[in-house]
């Protein structure tokens, strides 16, 4: 059986993790946000820093407001898991994440400013 044309012949397969308010969240004086959102976005740019996130921001105009933003780890999954249990507001209960492995076209996506490559390149098995 030949090959579905739709199917690309290759993937880029990367490590993703989705930020969202839980229901349960704490709530906290404007102050209280102030500074655990600076000590979140800290810890998320020291991550980047260290080459662990290759690129990560906030959503805008979705239609769940309880997704707050997403960040493209170079690690596996275990690690980002690990790495976002360590997340000043995944500590606090202001955030809570799911992680995913996200395939996409092969060369679809670039990440200039990663020192190394990221993702795994695969195929889909044929049917």
């Amino acid at each position: 059986m030949p090959r579905n044309p739709d199917i690309p012949e290759a993937f880029d397969v990367y490590t993703v993790v989705v930020l969202r308010r839980p229901d349960d969240a704490p709530e906290l004086s404007d102050e209280q946000l102030d500074k655990l959102q600076a000590r979140h976005l800290s810890y998320r740019a020291e991550l980047a820093r260290r080459g662990l996130i290759v690129a990560n921001g906030p959503f805008d105009d979705q239609s769940d407001s309880s997704y707050r933003g997403m960040s493209i780890f170079a690690c596996d999954a275990a690690e980002a898991a690990r790495l976002s249990d360590g997340d000043p507001s995944v500590v606090a209960g202001r955030l809570a994440y799911d992680v995913m492995t996200w395939w996409v076209r092969a060369d679809a996506l670039a990440f200039p400013l990663a020192e190394e490559k990221v993702g795994e390149r695969r195929s889909m098995p044929d049917a």
